[in-house]
């Protein structure tokens, strides 16, 4: 079967991209003009039953991907499930799962049954599974990989074909020298066996293989700065450099790609960034890992690098890839997971509202209208988080009652300034009273830029996960 990529340049509207377009507000030969132009990715791997397609692509709403996976020391297939629903629930649009503990077949496959946006891996993690060291990595081994996670239905994989032999002395004067996991692997490999990239040389046969099952590619940056004070130099650059001439080959198979980028980068340097890989690239979907915009916060770069990937947003970036709290510092549990999708909802929709995305705002503004009119329920219901937000309001003022008072427990009744306004508003002065005017359900947002967040068509999602309302309900990933 044709990819989405041959299809649309073949003037085909398919049923991902009316369901797309239906999720984005627009209309449907936009999407798949879009996506022939190599501007927007649909990863939707034929063999992934239960996905919900969407689309990724600098003039639609921005997503947010949640990696998720176990290590050699922390995880089961239990907890792993409880974090992909914990991630679909707060609003991911796609998860990586970057297990390189036990059972990687196994938990691919159920987060594949399981999920009803993409499923990303790095085939290079398993690989280097299954040898004693990694210059036994072989070509042959990688593409086996490669072939049996198309054919487990992955809808996208991150190949870090980019990180050449010859970029590796431009990271001799890093702070932090290389971070990817993919890249320092590939970098070893090179070091040891003396060997180009195998990802580089045998390309043009993952092409093939991507051709087939429609996956898309990831194409990723594996010499990005882990630190500020790597940010922009001429290994990143070089790479990146690769990863255009690697777009184009992708492209001429007819295959899907998205670009990775940088994941510490100063936040006067993001839009330079962006923009350059957009011209690098020929305008495909940049991917970014954050980026963190400062590197003095461990168990806050939720936050550092929120306040990167809304800059980033702003700029063009398609789609940003979360960080939790545990960045740096260990494995995320479900909580963090959730901690990292709010951040990351955040940012996304904040740099959808700078960008001026239609009908972005049209959420905030309603929210808005609700607190002015002391709406507790409203309030809570368009809440990013309605739960988080209802339980912090009913720490202090639990009782029902308080669910239609005219303050909260910050300023009391006497110091509440929209209540003061209200009042001064209903006496006989020249202030007009505020009516609110949001309708949502006449909004032109797309559907992740309006509540609820997490919000899939799950028809074909199994009952174990489809069915439970709150990633903190028990799961058995053995149902």
């Amino acid at each position: 079967m044709p990819t989405q990529l041959q299809r649309a340049r073949e003037g085909t509207v398919t049923d991902a991209m009316e369901r797309v377009a239906a999720r984005e507000n627009r209309d449907p030969e936009f999407v798949r003009q879009q996506v022939a132009d190599g501007q927007a990715v649909i990863p939707a791997n034929d063999n992934h039953d239960a996905l919900d397609p969407m689309v990724i692509g600098r003039e639609f709403a921005t997503k947010v991907n949640a990696n998720i996976g176990n290590s050699e020391t922390t995880s089961s297939r239990e907890e792993e499930l409880r974090k992909l629903h914990a991630a679909v629930h707060y609003g991911a649009d796609t998860v990586m799962d970057l297990s390189t503990g036990d059972d990687l077949d196994g938990i691919r496959e159920m987060n594949v049954e399981h999920s009803p946006v993409p499923v990303g891996t790095v085939p290079i993690y398993e690989a280097v599974t299954r040898v004693d060291g990694v210059p036994d990595v072989t070509p042959e081994l990688l593409l086996e990989v490669i072939e049996k996670q198309a054919e487990q239905g992955v809808d996208y994989m991150t190949i870090h074909a980019g990180v050449l032999a010859e970029h590796l002395p431009l990271t001799d004067g890093r702070t932090t020298g290389i971070v990817s996991r993919g890249g320092s692997i590939l970098a070893q490999w090179m070091e040891e066996t003396g060997a180009q990239n195998p990802l580089y040389t045998h390309f043009e046969s993952i092409c093939e293989i991507f051709r087939e099952h429609d996956v898309t590619f990831s194409l990723g940056d594996g010499l990005r700065p882990g630190s500020l004070a790597d940010a922009g130099d001429d290994a990143q650059f070089a790479e990146l450099d690769t990863l255009g001439e690697l777009t184009r080959v992708a492209w001429k198979h007819g295959v899907q790609v998205m670009v990775e980028g940088p994941g510490h980068v100063p936040m006067d340097q993001i839009r330079e960034n962006v923009e350059r890989q957009q011209a690098v690239c020929d305008g495909a979907p940049f991917y970014v890992l954050g980026p963190l915009v400062t590197d003095v916060a461990p168990g806050y770069d939720h936050i550092t690098s929120a306040i990167g990937a809304t800059e980033a947003a702003r700029a063009g970036a398609a789609m940003l890839c979360y960080v939790t709290p545990k960045e740096h510092l260990g494995l995320p549990d479900a909580e963090d997971v959730r901690d990292g999708m709010a951040a990351y909802r955040i940012a996304a929709h904040a740099g959808d509202v700078a960008a001026g995305l239609p009908g972005a705002r049209d959420w905030d503004d309603a929210l808005s209208e609700a607190r002015y009119d002391f709406d507790w329920e409203r309030q809570f219901d368009l809440a990013l988080d309605p739960e988080r937000a209802q339980s912090y309001h009913d720490q202090t003022l639990p009782g029902d009652n308080y669910k239609d008072a005219r303050f909260c427990s910050m300023c009391g009744v006497e110091f509440c300034s929209m209540r003061i306004d209200q009042d001064a508003r209903d006496a006989d002065g020249d202030m007009e009273a505020i009516d609110g005017q949001v309708d949502l359900s006449e909004s032109p947002a797309a559907s992740v830029n309006l509540p609820p967040t997490g919000t899939h068509d799950t028809s074909r999602v199994p009952d174990d996960l489809a069915d439970h309302d709150h990633p903190t309900d028990e799961l058995s990933a053995d149902d």
